[in-house]
């Protein structure tokens, strides 16, 4: 699929922000604009990766502001995504690792080292979303030198950003507390949201939808049907097209009733959207390779146990709630609910996303809430309607919202899961064969000018609501990979634009991004892109022109890990020559 030029542009506004126990804490309220309007990096949007950006930055010295459009900092950690997705744990170091170990502190220090909350925060890697929200508090905290401005909302027209001579100068908002236009000069810019909004305003080229297989010959690339678990199945055509993968909201789910709040019917509710799931429940049917063991004879005995009222025997298939969405469990009884892989229905709401990344604020509102009741309806629908077996709705009656979270939305999560915006053209594309290895049992591709080794599966959700015929839906896929490395061009726009950098919408085939995506990566890309941001305002120089090897040396000092060695981590006496000797094999 070709790049896209895109120009279009909105802003917004409130002041800073902490978040204790799910509440916000707002520890920088200004009803105008700081009295600092300049800043050494300018960084929209508040994720992980642009909190890690501004961390990095401000422990080199340099003046850091965040603009975020919410009320909150944190992203998807801080709203639900509590379950790292990492395959490899050590794989990723740095910032990141700083994090993790920060959240098992938290449980230790909060409930005891022998505590269930720490077995159940799993060496830091599981986590309620308001500790998350807290420790990227503590972060933001403990470093004066960066500035947070939540309620600014940056809209993607070109005339929003001030451009000269090759560099953005200055960067429009909306403060959207008090209606008012606030610029902000920078030196540096760093594109950290979800949907790509900076790099669009810029001019830089981006990617939306899927290649095809023909274009880099990647596996899973183009239109694929396939079981979970399983090969490519009828209808998969391998085709590109402007399809992308579904949003969903990451759920904090519970089934202790102390602290479970009910689930109730949203105002818009259409049990129409849901009917289908009742058959589903009946026969047992799902979406994993494992149902293709269904013998005749266990279909004849199913049919005899509906008419009972019992549920059906099929091999893999999910039980009670986790047919609605897939749980890991987080400390405190509560779980991380996502889509449920095996299921046709679950929280995903394939095809209307597909406008979110170049709309507007209004629209993208509009979606939210519209997902949002969605979401609530087909909870409500599982529990209540009639036409469902009873054993099922009694299944999941015994779950409900977390009460202490998110306390002041109606305990549901206050932002999207936005899996994938624009992808920026780079000075480098990534794409599956950079997360493969080149060898069985090797390792992938390894870039010389590496600035984080990562690890995720190559995992894409579904483009398409669900197709009659169809063993699943469009899109929905998973491949293995391995521990892989991250090359410097991938958050570098193929631009002449000299202060500008995207560890979010990196620069990836609809494929490749489907394992860049994912928080400890983004995260690393953050701490990688503040600290070549510092780099280039010391030295004055252009992030074209900067010295990789200087950027590399560095994040190793920041315990980054560029090159993955399982029995050589940070804070081992040989971490930094095998980094380097890894590296220079390479030149």
């Amino acid at each position: 699929m070709p790049a896209s030029r895109r120009h279009f542009l909105k802003l917004t506004g409130l002041s800073g922000l902490g978040l204790t126990a799910g509440l916000p804490q707002l520890y920088a309220r200004a009803a105008g604009p700081p009295a600092e309007t300049d800043y050494d990096q300018i960084i929209v949007g508040g994720t992980p990766a642009g909190i890690m950006a501004a961390v990095a930055a401000a422990r080199m010295g340099r003046k850091s502001l965040i603009l975020e459009r919410s009320a909150y900092i944190g992203g998807l950690p801080a709203n639900g995504l509590g379950a790292t997705d990492i395959a490899t744990r050590g794989a990723t170091g740095g910032l990141f690792l700083e994090f993790v170990q920060r959240i098992r502190k938290f449980y230790v220090d909060q409930y005891g080292a022998d505590s269930q909350q720490v077995k159940d925060c799993s060496e830091g890697y599981h986590f309620e979303p308001s500790v998350a929200a807290r420790i990227f508090d503590d972060f933001i905290r403990e470093h004066p030198a960066v500035t947070v401005l939540t309620m600014r909302q940056f809209d993607f027209e070109s005339e929003n950003l001030t451009i000269s001579r090759n560099r953005i100068q200055a960067i429009r908002v909306l403060n959207r507390q008090s209606k008012q236009t606030e610029t902000y000069r920078g030196r540096f810019f760093i594109d950290a949201t979800y949907e790509g909004d900076l790099i669009a305003a810029a001019g830089v080229l981006f990617f939306l939808g899927r290649e095809g297989r023909t274009e880099y010959g990647e596996v899973g690339a183009g239109r694929v049907y396939k079981y979970w678990g399983g090969k490519e199945g009828e209808g998969s055509t391998f085709q590109g097209d402007n399809a992308v993968q579904s949003y969903n909201y990451r759920l904090c789910l519970t089934n202790d009733p102390n602290i479970r709040a009910a689930i109730r019917k949203p105002a818009r509710y259409n049990r129409e959207e849901y009917v289908s799931l009742i058959e589903d429940v009946k026969t047992g049917r799902h979406t994993g390779v494992e149902a293709l063991k269904l013998t005749d004879a266990q279909r004849v005995e199913n049919l005899r146990r509906a008419k009972e009222g019992l549920p059906p025997e099929v091999p893999g298939m999910p039980v009670g709630i986790a047919r609605l969405t897939n749980m890991v469990k987080l400390p405190n009884r509560k779980n991380d609910g996502n889509n449920q892989h095996l299921a046709f229905l679950s929280t995903d709401l394939p095809e209307e996303n597909w406008p979110y990344p170049t709309s507007g604020w209004e629209w993208r509102d509009r979606f939210a809430r519209r997902l949002r009741e969605y979401t609530e309806g087909l909870f409500y629908f599982a529990q209540n309607d009639p036409e469902l077996p009873e054993w099922f709705r009694k299944e999941c009656l015994e779950w409900g919202w977390a009460k202490d979270e998110y306390v002041d939305n109606g305990n549901f999560p206050r932002q999207i899961y936005v899996r994938e915006g624009r992808r920026m053209k780079g000075k480098y594309l990534f794409k599956a064969q950079d997360a493969q290895p080149v060898t069985p049992g090797g390792r992938p591709p390894l870039h010389a000018d590496s600035i984080t080794a990562s690890h995720y599966a190559l995992d894409s959700h579904a483009v398409r609501k669900r197709e009659a015929g169809k063993i699943h839906l469009d899109g929905f896929l998973s491949y293995p990979s391995a521990v892989y490395t991250v090359p410097f061009g991938v958050i570098v726009p193929d631009s002449p634009l000299e202060n500008l950098l995207a560890p979010v919408p990196a620069s990836a085939t609809h494929i490749g991004f489907s394992t860049l995506r994912m928080e400890p990566c983004w995260m690393a890309l953050g701490q990688a892109a503040g600290t070549a941001a510092a780099l280039c305002v010391r030295q004055n120089t252009s992030v074209h022109a900067l010295d990789v090897p200087t950027l590399q040396k560095a994040l190793i000092q920041q315990k980054a890990i560029l090159v993955y060695f399982k029995e050589v981590p940070p804070g081992d006496q040989k971490f930094e020559a095998m980094q380097w000797e890894a590296l220079n094999r390479k030149k």
